[in-house]
């Protein structure tokens, strides 16, 4: 290995290990509550291995800033049960966290859109074995489409008029096809300045994606690098919701943890207008397939389903995945990479992370799936 993706110490230990019922209540002490609490808990130290063990050390990632919020609850609630061990995350966005990752940086990274063909191929040469890397889903959220008018909060908007609005065709907010959707609300005459992500992100990539499927006007392909119409740019989702906040007939697009008191678009699926919401976004991904350039059975890559008319259903989604290697070439690091991630996949994790951050938690069969293929993540 050329650059130490971890500083970790594994102990075999003889004596007495943190049982999985201690564990639970370790954990339910980092939640707001403790009523309605999932019954599991973060994997006991038998489960990362064959022999009991005890993790410490340092575990680093990088990557999507919209698992920010959801990443500081599964780290409060990874380190009560472990607090020997110390998880890093830098939230540099999608495509620097796969950079880094790939670079042999971080251990893990988290992304909202997928490996494209070149960064599969060097996840061959970065993760131990020929295998490469993997996707694991481990937050789903809708993306809102945010925007600044005084005294307006929330506008239905059909695909049509998203794109043409972020292409720049539509330049005033009390457009005819903006007010016909919207009958009842006061719009002003005011220009509309597009504020878009000034980095390469899997957010981009995941509302140019809807607006490509979605629309037949949009003109672009799907692309983490924005290239829709001029207007303000921000490095991260901080930074493009700190502009729209602060300036009156903004628009722009976030993860919807981060829309606060924004106003919101709901988008037209089929004949109705879908506000986001945790439940609307996770009937999309239980209803889409895996992708065709998917990396086996193990690498759970979603490609999700922009053209449903399914009643309720929020098709303009993120699927954040965490990106591991198929083989670590220690033991130590392999160790401490599974019990996190097992953590960040259980109802305990998952749920910390709806409180934090308002994602859908996954389901319960696809928890159990990737639990399965961390078992099989190996070390040289």
């Amino acid at each position: 290995m050329n650059v130490r993706k971890s500083n970790v110490k594994l102990v075999t230990r003889t004596g007495a290990v943190l049982t999985a019922t201690a564990l639970s209540l370790a954990l339910a002490a980092c939640t707001a509550s403790n009523e309605e609490t999932p019954s599991s808990a973060a994997p006991s130290a038998s489960d990362t291995g064959d022999a009991m063990m005890e993790l410490s050390g340092s575990l680093n990632g990088a990557g999507a800033s919209s698992q920010e919020s959801a990443m500081e609850a599964w780290r409060a609630g990874f380190q009560t049960a472990y607090p020997d061990v110390t998880v890093n995350y830098d939230p540099v966005g999608s495509g620097g966290g796969r950079t880094q990752f790939l670079d042999g940086a971080t251990s893990f990274a988290g992304s909202d859109s997928l490996m494209d063909d070149e960064e599969y191929a060097l996840a061959v040469t970065r993760c131990d074995g020929d295998q490469g890397a993997l996707h694991l889903p481990m937050y789903i959220s809708p993306i809102a489409v945010i925007f600044n008018l005084d005294g307006v909060t929330s506008l239905n908007l059909d695909p049509t008029t998203l794109s043409d609005i972020f292409n720049g065709v539509i330049t005033t907010w009390n457009d005819e096809a903006i007010a016909t959707q919207n009958e009842g609300v006061t719009l002003p005459d005011l220009a509309i300045t597009i504020v878009h992500r000034a980095d390469e992100s899997g957010t981009t990539k995941n509302f140019t994606d809807y607006l490509e499927k979605a629309s037949d006007n949009w003109g672009h392909e799907a692309s983490g690098d924005w290239e829709g119409a001029a207007g303000e740019s921000g490095q991260g989702t901080s930074a493009l919701v700190q502009i729209v906040t602060d300036n009156q007939g903004t628009i722009g697009y976030a993860d919807a943890s981060r829309a606060g008191t924004l106003g919101t678009v709901a988008i037209k699926v089929g004949e109705e207008y879908v506000p986001f919401s945790a439940e609307a976004a996770a009937k999309v991904v239980d209803a889409s397939p895996l992708s065709e350039s998917a990396n086996g059975e193990s690498d759970l890559a979603y490609e999700i389903d922009r053209t449903t008319t399914e009643s309720g259903a929020y098709p303009l989604v993120l699927v954040s995945y965490h990106i591991v290697c198929h083989q670590y070439d220690d033991e130590a690091e392999r160790a401490l990479v599974i019990g996190f991630e097992k953590y960040v996949a259980s109802a305990e994790g998952q749920q910390q992370a709806s409180s934090a951050a308002g994602s859908s938690p996954i389901s319960a069969d696809l928890s159990a799936k990737i639990t399965a293929i961390l078992d099989e993540v190996a070390a040289a």
